[in-house]
């Protein structure tokens, strides 16, 4: 009886996997090298456009729109304080149990639930959602709707002001 040559090859093969470091287990050098040496730009099968770790890559428009958005909410954070200073009340119930604290409470809180919604979005920002449309659709529409409440609120500003 011959042994066969395959399985001594992958007896070999099975050793030195065994010998390396699983290179999923040290994190920060995976962040580190998948930022210069990008591996998934897209998908690469239909069923990973339903998942979250489908990319490990996304184009900087995301990232451009994503800091729009939080200086957007920061504007709007800011206004909203100014605002209550002339007699305003905050219309949101969530936000109004958070701005009864400090100004620098609400602006934090307010600032960090935004970012964490942004970084969901990013990361689903090639998932379809509800089956229709991009989910990077809708970081483009909280945008367009930041810009709307900032003229609102800007608007409402030079009216107030202009009743004192």
């Amino acid at each position: 009886m011959t042994p066969d040559p395959d399985s001594g090859a992958q007896a070999l093969a099975a050793d030195r996997r065994d010998l390396r470091i699983d290179r999923r287990q040290r994190t920060l050098r995976a962040l580190l090298v998948g930022s210069v040496h990008q591996r998934r730009k897209a998908p690469r099968r239909h069923e990973d456009f339903r998942s979250f770790g489908a990319v490990d890559w996304h184009h900087p428009q995301w990232l451009g729109l994503c800091v729009l958005i939080l200086l957007l909410s920061l504007s709007d954070a800011f206004l909203t304080l100014v605002l209550m200073q002339y007699g305003a009340t905050e219309a949101n119930p969530f936000m109004r149990v958070l701005i009864q604290g400090s100004g620098r409470t609400f602006a934090l809180w307010k600032i960090a639930l935004t970012a964490v919604g942004v970084v969901v979005l990013t990361l689903m920002v090639r998932i379809r959602a509800f089956g229709m449309f991009p989910a990077g659709a809708l970081l483009y529409l909280i945008a367009a709707g930041y810009v709307g409440l900032i003229a609102y609120e800007l608007w409402l500003l030079d009216h107030l002001q202009a009743i004192r």
